[in-house]
């Protein structure tokens, strides 16, 4: 079993930045495939960024592409989506996820789920 929780949401002008982060316990973190997602109000949950257990593997969805980064500390047990250049359409409750995989999965087929942080973008 994994516990993920994610915190560092918030409310931010277009233009600003977050840093969301997700801290995970309750197995070897480093043998996970991390991934994070966002839902906006109304819509379907969409993928926003995922990474392999060394950290050097990534992808991003095209729309976050050039402005998000993840990156994990394995020492620390958590992932990271640096988001820079904030758009009012990244408004979004944004989960982290994470399963057992050598793959990048860019689908919602992740076995656990955190709670989700508010991201508000405001114009």
């Amino acid at each position: 079993q994994v516990q993920l929780v994610e915190s560092g949401g918030g409310l931010v002008q277009a233009g600003g930045s977050l840093r969301l982060s997700c801290a995970a316990s309750g197995r070897i973190f480093s043998s996970l495939a991390m991934g994070w997602f966002r839902q906006a109000s109304g819509k379907e949950r969409e993928f926003v960024a995922a990474i392999l257990r060394s950290g050097k593997t990534t992808s991003y969805a095209d729309s976050v592409k050039g402005r998000f980064t993840i990156s994990r500390d394995n020492a620390k047990n958590t992932v990271y989506l640096q988001m820079n250049s904030l758009k009012p359409e990244d408004t979004a409750v944004y989960f982290c996820a994470a399963r057992s995989s050598i793959m990048i999965i860019r689908t919602s087929e992740y076995d656990y789920w955190g709670q989700g942080t508010q991201v508000t973008v405001s114009s």
